[in-house]
């Protein structure tokens, strides 16, 4: 029985999605707080480098507004490859704990444990990213075409009016929670990056709001010295694109399918647990 289950190709279907991202939840929210800070600044640093790629590419690309956009959305992929394959603790990710949350697994505060802290971790590590990458001198290339670009993205941001910038985040973590939920219907790493590559694509290109993404673009473009971009306008895009992620991906993704599918009694039982659902996966 063991070694047919292991070789099972099929992916999981979605009752069983369902079933193992709870208690992945369950055990995200039990994560000791120094682990748990920890792989928060490893979840912003990886969404960072996504950032960084994606600035990289949309510099004088050539190819067009639309097919531009789909390649910059997939080199932005690699943030969330990062999260999931390499395992790190992802905000927007996470706003999935509420199905574990709504099943009475977790309390009401074990969640805004868990949030509060990746949503720290994650800012002080995409933050940190961008100080490094402000040091290494990479935004001089392209004769400071980058710069430039990095500029012209941090201040599409923070023009935004706050209902734009809300809605912008709760449609972009309908798609990140959605990626995150294809990644557990995949049994292998390949699988898993796949089911990433088109969400996280669609989101970029569509120019939807990330709040991990923007704790490097907009602190990036200001300690550079972006004319226009200061804390203020942080905090514009922050607070309403939060709020928009945790309804986007809590509420839309979330709630929705554990109506669909609330798990049962009987899935505590699952022959699955301890192999899917771990505790960095995002």
């Amino acid at each position: 029985m063991e070694l047919a289950r292991s070789l099972d190709l099929d992916a999981y279907k979605p009752a069983e999605i369902a079933r193992l991202i709870e208690r992945s939840g369950v055990a995200k929210a039990r994560l000791g707080t120094l682990q748990t800070l920890t792989l928060g600044l490893l979840a912003g640093a990886f969404i960072a480098m996504g950032s960084m790629f994606y600035t990289l590419v949309m510099t004088g690309d050539g190819l067009g507004f639309g097919p531009a956009r789909l390649l910059g959305g997939l080199v932005f992929s690699l943030g969330l490859i990062l999260v999931v394959i390499a395992g790190a603790e992802l905000f927007t990710g996470n706003n999935l704990i509420v199905m574990a949350w709504v099943d009475r697994r977790i309390t009401l505060l074990d969640l805004a444990r868990n949030w509060t802290l990746v949503y720290v971790a994650n800012f002080i590590g995409a933050v940190g990213t961008a100080v490094l990458l402000t040091l290494s001198g990479t935004l001089a290339l392209g004769d400071g075409a980058v710069r430039e670009t990095a500029f012209a993205i941090a201040l599409a941001k923070t023009g935004l009016v706050w209902h734009e910038a809300l809605f912008r985040g709760l449609l972009c973590n309908a798609l990140v929670c959605l990626a995150v939920w294809l990644t557990f219907a995949a049994r292998d790493v390949t699988g898993k990056i796949l089911a990433i590559l088109l969400p996280i694509a669609a989101f970029v290109a569509l120019g939807f709001e990330h709040s991990v993404a923007n704790m490097y673009f907009i602190p990036l473009a200001w300690m550079n010295g972006a004319p226009g971009v200061g804390i203020d306008g942080l905090l514009a895009n922050l607070v309403p694109v939060t709020v928009g992620n945790i309804i986007g991906g809590g509420g839309f993704v979330g709630l929705t399918y554990w109506l669909c599918y609330r798990p049962s009694p009987a899935s505590t039982s699952h022959p699955d647990e301890g192999i899917r659902g771990t505790t960095t996966e995002d």
